[in-house]
């Protein structure tokens, strides 16, 4: 296991909203036209080094995100006037973030070369939604759960959208309950379908980001609406 991973999988790895993230050679950049929207696009970008140029990778995809479009999850970002991410609200983080593991219906990744941690989607998977529950936020296995303390989840294997996904590491150091609950790119159910939060896309262009992704270079979404992108481009060194 590279040190990447490790950082990964314990969860000492994350981004701070103010600062730009300098360890960072992989950006995912998902960008639609206003708050409200629900189509979008995805980019892929690579650097070599802290002050190399970003360099796109692949052809722009088409991608959905919630239902009501974009909400600030970056905590202390954007105005009182923008939309901040809450539970429930239908809305997608915008913000930068981590991407984590890989998950899927296979027993093992069935990506050849995959780079990123993987993890499998059994029947007892659940992602917790339930704001009350210890593990809020949290994607456990029931039967490895001591107490179930909670009267709502997604029961990941039972979700057909979610037999390819990646983990966006949102709201999960700390957990602040009532901001939001598993965030996920995932595969889309069909064009101009979207999600309940999360940023959807075609089978195959999530399987092309899931196999060109590398943990060892900390790789970070960043998603937000066309002007807040082009007002924090410089600040946060974006492409």
């Amino acid at each position: 296991m590279t040190p990447a991973h490790l950082l990964l999988l314990l969860g000492l790895w994350s981004v701070d909203a103010r600062q730009t993230p300098s360890a960072s050679r992989q950006l995912v950049v998902v960008t639609t036209p206003a708050w409200d929207s629900v189509n979008g696009t995805l980019t892929r970008f690579s650097r070599t080094g802290p002050t190399s140029p970003w360099v796109a990778e692949g052809p722009a995809v088409p991608i959905v995100v919630g239902q009501t479009g974009l909400a600030w999850g970056d905590p202390g970002a954007g105005t009182r006037r923008d939309p901040h991410k809450r539970e429930g609200d239908g809305k997608a983080p915008a913000g930068r973030f981590p991407l984590g593991s890989v998950f899927g219906f296979g027993e093992s990744a069935s990506i050849a070369g995959l780079r990123m941690p993987y993890r499998p989607l059994g029947d007892g998977t659940e992602c917790v939604d339930d704001i009350a529950s210890a593990h809020y936020n949290r994607v456990v296995e029931r039967d490895e759960v001591r107490r179930v303390d909670w009267t709502s989840a997604e029961r990941m294997r039972s979700i057909d959208l979610y037999r390819l996904g990646i983990m966006v590491d949102y709201n999960t150091r700390p957990v602040r309950r009532g901001r939001g609950s598993c965030i996920f790119l995932h595969i889309w159910r069909a064009p101009g379908s979207p999600t309940s939060g999360c940023t959807a896309m075609p089978a195959a262009d999530l399987e092309t980001i899931a196999r060109w992704l590398d943990a060892s270079r900390r790789p970070v979404l960043v998603q937000l609406p066309a002007a807040e992108y082009t007002r924090l481009r410089r600040r946060w060194s974006l492409p």
